[in-house]
């Protein structure tokens, strides 16, 4: 067989897989597009910032030539935005190629990375990509436990990965609890800090992740334009961290990783603090549109400060597949070592309702 040719730890990785796209549903179902809901991939409901949107109209202009691969223009909103410096940025194919991009450069067959259980499945397949060894620490109610992830830490160890707020359970560490555990993390440990749903964290519970930087030269931290950006389909993204390890990771970046569309629809994002703020308060209320929901149905779910939340219901896998039949997509989450729970994304108003009455028949019959 030809997949001998493949190493075993290649061998042996099972393939992400996304949240089930709305025309494959309407193919199985035999359903219209037109009827069916999405709330399985934690998008943006309002789409992209109209700012992006006529940024994508111009750069369409010059799509027959290649993108620029140091994204300058992207790199001098990302520094004006974020205070960083140039040499601090590291620009990825979605914040998923950031992940990829610090296990090829750190990460040998002899390495361990520590990640928590429930946490984002990406960890575990870019370390079994490059043939190290994943460490997976219990979680504690849901979410990561600092201390058993330093408890875990070996001389094998390269990489710890923290999602902050984690997917899918939505927790959230404080920052005074984060800040004292990465003064505990041996200098010689990447700590890999995935803040793809900041933007949706409140002014109290914002990151200052950014601003730790200049204190831990071991700390990288993810960004991405997939959530509330809404340029989920032009895959884009970023990294911070200090000068030295960026150049390792664009040492491994490919050379056009990042197209000309995708970044001049992100640098138009990234002046539009209006569409984030809109989107931002879109998700509140729509948070708050499903907690009640659930509670009305006497359902367990995990507090979440994302733009999705999960929740327990008896035979999830029935109950998943029933919603699909009425149209309804949300995300199964039992690779993730949550059999009894679906995760579902915060939508428009008209969806959120729509996923709760098609819920509530399904429980009652």
């Amino acid at each position: 067989m030809m997949t001998n040719l493949a190493p075993n730890h290649i061998q042996a990785i099972e393939p992400y897989q996304g949240g089930k796209p709305i025309t494959e549903l309407a193919r199985e179902m035999g359903l219209r597009v037109e009827d069916i809901v999405k709330l399985a991939s934690n998008e943006n409901p309002l789409g992209i910032s109209p700012k992006a949107e006529f940024a994508i109209q111009e750069a369409l202009l010059d799509i027959a030539r290649y993108p620029d691969g140091n994204s300058f223009a992207l790199r001098e909103a990302v520094v004006n935005k974020f205070n960083v410096t140039p040499t601090q940025i590291v620009f990825g194919n979605g914040s998923n190629d950031i992940l990829e991009l610090a296990a090829r450069a750190f990460l040998t067959a002899d390495c361990e990375t520590i990640y928590s259980q429930h946490a984002f499945a990406v960890y575990p397949l870019v370390t079994q990509a490059t043939g190290a060894t994943g460490v997976v620490v219990p979680a504690k109610n849901f979410g990561h436990d600092l201390q058993a992830m330093l408890a875990a830490i070996t001389a094998k160890t390269r990489i710890i990965f923290v999602a902050n707020p984690n997917n899918p359970t939505g927790t959230l560490l404080g920052k005074e609890e984060l800040l004292a555990f990465l003064r505990q993390v041996p200098k010689h440990v990447l700590v890999v800090l995935d803040e793809a749903y900041d933007e949706y964290l409140s002014a109290t519970h914002k990151s200052e992740a950014i601003s730790w930087l200049g204190e831990f030269e071991n700390l990288i931290i993810s960004r991405t334009f997939s959530k509330a950006y809404g340029l989920a389909g032009l895959r884009v993204g970023f990294g911070m961290m200090h000068p030295d390890i960026a150049d390792m990771m664009n040492r491994v970046r490919q050379p056009f990783n990042v197209n000309s569309i995708a970044q001049a629809a992100a640098v138009a994002s990234l002046a539009d603090d209006d569409f984030v703020a809109r989107s931002y308060a879109l998700n509140q209320a729509g948070m708050a549109q499903l907690i009640q929901g659930l509670q009305k149905l006497s359902l367990e779910y995990i507090p979440s400060y994302a733009n999705f939340v999960s929740f327990k219901v008896k035979n999830a896998a029935i109950v998943n597949q029933k919603l699909l039949q009425n149209g309804v997509i949300v995300r199964p989450i039992a690779n993730y070592e949550m059999p009894d729970y679906l995760r579902v994304s915060i939508g428009l108003f008209s969806e959120n309702a729509r996923f709760l009455q098609v819920l509530e028949q399904i429980l009652n019959t």
